[in-house]
């Protein structure tokens, strides 16, 4: 094999690189995903898939997770290298004293929002007044809008199903934007309104997250994933996301091609990836915003979620992996 490789490059049809890297062995690397593998991850997939992770070098394991992923501590005590969760949840965890730090986004607004049945009266986060909510009763975001809109709504913990708001047309339920859409009207429901975070002003991320002993002694290999998995995404969102959906369908077996494209069509028209903001773009996948941790940090102080100074924009988050 050698040998022949160097007959390539002495003919000079071989560049100095691949002929280095030819006999290394790939950088394995371990990704804990925070849910079952569905197109919210499409741009994983599509890296895994195209062969942009191994050509960066690396070999890398995706395991789907679910309601008990547990992420957070995987990433922490090394049994992954990168994570995906959200940034409050990361933030408030790093305050406990989890060595992680976030380093790229994944969605530049979190998709958790409230879902609303077509034909509800509420139509404004101030309609909610009075509601029941079934959400996750630790979630920020209610806190976040109790106090904002000053609002008097009661908490039915939720169980990651649509069955309770199918049964009950008044049902306001938290939901996730890419999926629980199809799902509703997959069982003969309408589409549903969504009141998002990001409308209220809740600007969190989905991100992705590693340890901090991870980052200080593989910065290279964590470079070049992220070089790969940003390229997967912009692959996914604008090329042919075949390659993915093909991988996702042997994850996942419930992953059908209707529900993929649906799922990718969301993700695509919100601009979850590439951003909603004036700036917004191939050129922002993956990237974190300091002044919005700044934000996010002092909303989650101002909420008492987060002891003041606990957690600042340095120690939370850094962007020096990111490709320039």
């Amino acid at each position: 094999m050698i040998k022949s490789l160097f007959r390539w490059f002495i003919l000079g049809l071989l560049p100095v690189a691949a002929l280095l890297a030819a006999d290394q062995p790939l950088a394995k690397i371990t990704v804990q995903l925070d849910w079952v593998a569905e197109p919210e991850h499409g741009g994983f997939y599509q890296a895994l898939a195209r062969g942009f992770f191994r050509e960066e070098g690396l070999d890398v394991t995706l395991v789907p997770g679910g309601p008990n992923a547990f992420v957070m501590p995987k990433v922490a005590t090394g049994q992954a290298d990168i994570g995906q969760a959200d940034s409050t949840n990361t933030l408030l965890q790093q305050a406990e004293g989890l060595p992680v730090v976030q380093v790229a986004a994944v969605f530049q607004d979190d998709p958790s929002g409230l879902l609303i049945h077509a034909a509800s009266n509420v139509h404004t986060f101030e309609d909610l007044q009075g509601k029941v909510i079934i959400a996750r009763p630790e979630w920020a975001f209610l806190k976040f809008l109790q106090k904002k809109y000053h609002l008097h709504v009661s908490i039915t913990p939720q169980n990651f199903s649509v069955a309770a708001f199918m049964g009950n047309k008044e049902a306001i339920q938290q939901g996730y934007f890419i999926a629980e859409p199809y799902h509703i009207v997959k069982a003969g429901g309408q589409m549903p309104r969504f009141l998002s975070t990001w409308d209220a002003g809740f600007r969190s991320y989905a991100v992705l997250v590693t340890n901090r002993k991870f980052a200080r002694e593989h910065p290279a290999e964590l470079r070049a994933f992220l070089r790969a998995y940003i390229r997967g995404w912009q692959d996914y969102v604008a090329g042919d996301p075949s390659p993915a959906h093909e991988a996702l369908k042997k994850a996942n077996a419930t992953n059908t091609d209707d529900f993929m494209n649906f799922s990718r069509k969301m993700i695509v028209d919100e601009k979850l990836v590439t951003g909603r903001d004036p700036d917004g773009g191939a050129a922002k996948v993956g990237r974190l915003d300091p002044k919005r941790y700044a934000t996010q940090i002092a909303q989650l102080e101002e909420l008492g979620i987060l002891p003041k100074g606990k957690v600042t924009v340095e120690k939370a988050m850094t962007t020096e992996f990111l490709p320039r």
